[in-house]
């Protein structure tokens, strides 16, 4: 029951974009599969991804390069679990990694069914934890507002 997972591995050819760096897409996988990892463990279940948001890139990924990814539970609802992702990269012979991306992902844990079931409550312990819940509090009003926002744009589709 981890509230934090990283994963590490090398970027490859087959990651490849039109410009030569790893092709966004192929990051926004990993942080999918990094994040899924995280809830699944905090969750000890199935857990479905019901939004990603604020996706930043920062910086390109180099083909070749050693990649670093953090997921880590920032908050949690009565079946959801807000997990914090960051993307690293660096050179194999370079000392440090940087930050390349960052964003927020939501997942519901569900049942076998497929209907959303309560999760283990996170408590944050230090002070850094507590700005990550209160960074996520902020991005779940800001959300709202956008939804709000776009209603009127998604009626005509949403039925």
């Amino acid at each position: 029951m981890q509230d934090k997972i990283t994963f590490q591995f090398v970027s490859e050819p087959s990651d490849v974009n039109f410009g030569g760096k790893v092709h966004g897409g192929s990051v926004m996988k990993w942080i999918d599969q990094t994040a899924y990892a995280c809830a699944s463990s905090w969750s000890e279940g199935y857990c479905v991804t019901v939004y990603v948001g604020g996706i930043r890139f920062f910086k390109p990924i180099h083909i070749g390069s050693l990649v670093k990814i953090q997921a880590r539970v920032m908050y949690t609802g009565t079946s959801s679990i807000h997990i914090a992702v960051d993307v690293f990269s660096r050179k194999m012979t370079a000392p440090k990694f940087e930050k390349t991306t960052h964003c927020v992902i939501v997942f519901v844990a569900v049942d076998e069914a497929g209907n959303p079931k309560p999760t283990r409550q996170w408590v944050p312990d230090t002070e850094r934890e507590r700005h990550l819940e209160q960074y996520a509090i902020k991005l779940m009003q800001l959300r709202k507002d956008i939804e709000s926002e776009m209603e009127p744009y998604l009626k005509d589709y949403l039925g």
